[in-house]
């Protein structure tokens, strides 16, 4: 059992590092902490570890004054590698360190580096080399979740402020303005654009490319719009797919936008229309309305839009979540969870965020908490 420290004190001189080696989606949902620490410390040093694709969404963040880069599939990856990446965390002399990521790598990388306060979960892997631990709870948002890290510091995490944020530089901007003439876009009055984001990491959080199709045609039939699709080249092939059903009648920025472009280039969009992923948390941290398909994941587990301006489809069933991140294949080879979502179920969702119905009131325990389409 490691020997419990004081909290340091809020004075200069202390120099914070905020751990979160986890997934694009993880990162952009700490940016929360991250504003709460500086808000209670002004005057310290704050780094985030984060990995190397990461940076593209962080590097602008003023709560920041330093990005440390963990390429723990890279030159970090293995023991040599952690040794090396903790050798340098040691050299920048961090006085306390916040570890919203729960694995064992992440745990000993920071043990390693002698942080003489270390803050993490009580569920973490390696939980028994934080000197503070607080715990996890599963029934919250994982904004909440991470601001409960502020319970080690005698705070209230409901105090905190809990939007989401990612910054544009000047540079990209511009960018992104040359791209969206590219395309030959321009906005017409009573026009609107909808976003459509067919992509995911994991095939079981992807809703179908005839279900995409299918809704890129209802919606140019209810509405003056253009419909954009948006992903990386490696979601081309289902691009493609999707533009074949519904006759071509998309307009396809499919890997011709970058990470750090993303963010910018997704404010043209009325409507953003996404499958579970991190462009889901980019939108909503851009402030756009967002539509939300959840397939084999659920919002249980805390990672749904945090946005009264958002609305979730999805399918209740009970195998319903498979996984906490979704898998490659559908364990029951059914893929009930992506097929039994309609495209007038998706209009339904899309029909509320541009109705302005939200959660945003008087009556709402969270405002942050979106719509729900339960079939």
């Amino acid at each position: 059992m490691v020997t419990p420290v004081q909290v340091p004190s809020r004075g200069r001189g202390e120099r914070i590092l905020i751990n979160q080696t986890s997934y694009l989606g993880d990162v952009i949902l700490t940016t929360p902490l991250l504003a709460e620490i500086r808000r209670c410390y002004p005057e310290a040093e704050l780094d985030l570890l984060c990995t190397p694709r990461a940076t593209s969404l962080v590097d602008n963040n003023p709560d920041l004054d330093h990005i440390v880069v963990d390429d723990k599939r890279g030159e970090g990856r293995g023991l040599r590698g952690m040794w090396r990446m903790a050798m340098e965390l040691r050299r920048r002399r961090y006085t306390m360190v916040l570890s919203p990521h729960k694995s064992l790598r992440s745990a000993l990388l920071l043990f390693l580096a002698r942080i003489p306060c270390r803050i993490g979960f009580r569920q973490s892997a390696g939980w028994f080399l934080y000197h503070h631990r607080v715990n996890r709870d599963t029934k919250l948002h994982e904004v909440d979740r991470n601001l409960s890290l502020l319970q080690a510091f005698g705070m209230d995490p409901g105090s905190a402020q809990k939007k989401l944020r990612i910054e544009v530089d000047p540079v990209t901007r511009e960018r992104v303005e040359q791209i969206w003439n590219s395309l030959g876009l321009e906005r017409r009055e009573g026009q609107l654009i909808f976003g459509l984001n067919p992509g995911s990491v994991w095939p079981t959080k992807r809703w179908s490319v005839e279900g995409y199709a299918n809704l890129m045609v209802q919606l140019k039939k209810k509405y003056r719009c253009e419909v954009v699709l948006f992903g990386g080249p490696e979601d081309r092939e289902i691009a493609d797919r999707i533009q074949e059903l519904s006759g071509h009648i998309g307009l396809d920025l499919v890997g011709r936008t970058s990470l750090r472009e993303l963010p910018y280039a997704l404010e043209r969009c009325d409507v953003f229309i996404t499958n579970d992923s991190a462009p889901m948390h980019i939108a909503v941290a851009r402030g756009i309305p967002v539509v939300a398909l959840f397939c084999a994941t659920t919002p249980s587990l805390g990672f749904y839009p945090y946005s009264s301006r958002a609305t979730v489809v999805q399918k209740e069933l009970p195998c319903r979540p498979c996984t906490s991140h979704g898998g490659r294949r559908c364990p029951l080879g059914t893929e009930d969870c992506i097929h039994l979502v309609g495209s007038e179920d998706v209009l339904r969702g899309v029909e509320q965020v541009m109705n302005g119905k939200d959660q945003n009131d008087s009556t709402s325990e969270n405002p942050f908490s979106p719509n729900f389409i339960t079939l």
